[in-house]
């Protein structure tokens, strides 16, 4: 069992108080459903529900980037950039995978 789960309803990590899913919790989350994918983004798209409606304030696109948007990545780009700043706007966001 895990000390790195969410602290409701502020939604912070119960084992090291950064925003939930911390960088821990995501290795761990990638761990488990390595073979599942889809149950990945199923399991953390309930999470991703209940957040939103104890942090009515929070942009959709940050709480979809913070759940579930970093379930695509790959795990070696998780690992180098756990932010998730907005890109400004009128400037072009280039990620890794994309044909540009």
């Amino acid at each position: 069992m895990t000390t790195h789960g969410p602290v409701l309803p502020i939604w912070s990590c119960g084992g090291c108080d950064l925003p939930w899913p911390c960088p821990t919790r995501r290795r761990e989350l990638r761990a488990e459903y390595a073979d599942a994918p889809v149950s990945l983004a199923l399991y953390l798209g309930a999470y991703l529900v209940q957040a939103a409606e104890d942090l009515p304030w929070a942009p959709a696109g940050a709480l979809h980037r913070r759940f579930i948007g970093w379930t695509r990545q790959p795990a070696e780009v998780q690992q180098r950039s756990t932010a998730t700043t907005p890109a400004e706007r009128g400037k072009s966001v280039t990620r890794p995978n994309e044909l540009v």
